[in-house]
């Protein structure tokens, strides 16, 4: 299909899901003429008023099947599960059906970096945009993180380059999306409660590179074999990036340097010393960020400025305070196994580690290794609590807490343990908020859990204070 020849209006077009992603398309479908019905399974919501008075039809309580059939394009939300009858019987009557993504990238006028990922997308995401940025380029920083692409089409122009953060959960359902850079950076067990295999989780995430041709580029992780197994099929020009930096070619970290190996020698881009973020994970992030700038032509003096006074994201590893000589880390975006076992390998001393939520899959047993190595322990929250048990208690400690400030306040009681004897000011350990799971069951999204967290140890730390 021509993105020139992609138009709605006076179409039948039927957004489902009324999170942020599933308004912004309703609002840009209507500024594109579009007769649009968003339809969702809440009763109500916090912007149905304001997208009544723009000219959207609201079909709320659920989705249903004689809307969907009559309609003549489908956009779905991300957090929408396609694989019901009233979509089947809408597929089978020929109806489009896409995501807000592939919506937003028929109609989008300027380059597309995308980052896909189970780890890493947000921060990786948001550094490429700062490297551009500081090399004086027309950047907007969207998609699942932050402002969903179809806001941003209206601004967009040949000069402007989007550098989005993609899901699985959109990519499953794009068709024409094609980045002119693709990035993924790793793959691990994440939404299996979502996807029915961890196959058929990567298969999404590799249609970041399925329409992509030899004018494009794949920038892939070269110590991830799924990743690399699935990027062989690409027709895009490939550039590898290496967190361990066992390749004699492309982008790693090479002692005190992040560098381009090429058959001429090495490049030095920057400096390790410039990365000042939580975690030995977080500089996997940079190599990567440091690869997509440097093909998008961004020289190392922007890169090591946009560096500059970055310590990262709220919730990814985010410091919070120490209290009596405990460290506490909110790692609330660490929302897998995979994440969290990175989360615990970023330190060296004694772990406490908060672990809990709504379960999504993977194996919690991969935590053992990490948390003993680390004469560590575990408070267990929220549905997954007895996961964790089953999991993890025959190696280690682990408790129970009924609230976010329970935790808290067992995970602090348990990090002085783990030191008993030492001083007020002594460094007794860690205490992370490394949760492997969803955040549902106990709260609306991870950044609510985040918040939570933090308020409950400052809480600790007036309590600390003033005894």
């Amino acid at each position: 299909m021509d993105k020139d020849d992609f138009s709605v209006s006076g179409r039948r077009v039927v957004v489902v899901g009324a999170a942020r992603s599933g308004i912004a398309a309703a609002e840009l479908l209507v500024r594109r003429g579009a007769r649009v019905t968003l339809t969702e399974s809440r009763a109500t919501f916090d912007q149905a008023d304001r997208l009544r008075g723009l000219g959207v039809d609201l079909e709320l309580g659920g989705h249903r099947a004689s809307t969907l059939e009559a309609a003549d394009l489908i956009v779905a939300s991300p957090g929408v599960v396609l694989e019901q009858p009233v979509f089947d019987a809408a597929r089978a009557r020929g109806v489009e059906t896409i995501g807000e993504l592939e919506l937003a990238w028929r109609w989008v006028k300027g380059p597309v970096i995308a980052v896909t990922g189970t780890k890493g997308k947000s921060t990786t995401t948001t550094l490429i945009a700062r490297m551009l940025r500081a090399a004086g380029r027309d950047v907007l920083l969207g998609g699942n993180i932050g402002v969903p692409l179809s806001a941003q089409v209206d601004q967009s122009t040949p000069d402007t380059i989007h550098v989005v953060e993609t899901s699985s959960f959109q990519l499953e359902t794009t068709t024409t999306f094609r980045p002119w850079i693709a990035l993924w950076l790793n793959v691990a067990a994440d939404h299996l409660d979502r996807h029915p295999t961890l196959e058929a989780y990567a298969d999404a995430k590799a249609r970041i590179f399925a329409n992509q041709t030899t004018a494009d580029w794949a920038v892939v992780n070269a110590d991830d074999p799924v990743v690399m197994a699935k990027a062989a099929r690409t027709r895009a020009q490939r550039v590898s990036f290496s967190p361990s930096g066992s390749i004699a070619h492309d982008f790693a970290a090479d002692g005190e340097w992040i560098v381009r190996r090429t058959a001429a020698g090495v490049e030095r881009q920057v400096p390790v010393s410039a990365v000042a973020l939580t975690g030995r994970h977080m500089l996997h992030n940079v190599i990567a960020a440091v690869a997509v700038a440097h093909i998008a032509g961004t020289e190392p003096e922007a890169m090591v400025a946009a560096l500059h006074g970055f310590r990262g994201l709220e919730h990814v590893m985010e410091p919070v305070a120490t209290v009596g000589g405990v460290r506490f880390v909110n790692d609330s975006k660490a929302t897998n196994v995979e994440a969290a076992r990175r989360s615990i390998e970023s330190f060296d001393g004694p772990v406490v580690a908060i672990v809990g939520g709504q379960f999504k899959g993977g194996d919690l047993r991969e935590l053992r290794e990490p948390i003993v190595a680390r004469s560590g322990s575990v408070v267990a929250i929220g549905e997954a609590a007895p996961l964790v048990h089953a999991a993890l208690d025959d190696v280690i400690t682990v408790e129970d807490a009924r609230s976010m400030a329970d935790a808290v306040d067992r995970a602090y009681a348990l990090a002085r343990g783990l030191s008993a004897g030492a001083s007020a000011e002594a460094e007794a350990g860690v205490v992370v908020l490394a949760p492997a799971c969803a955040s549902f069951d106990w709260f609306r999204d991870y950044a609510e859990r985040g918040r939570v967290f933090k308020e409950a140890v400052r809480a600790l730390e007036e309590k600390q204070r003033t005894r």
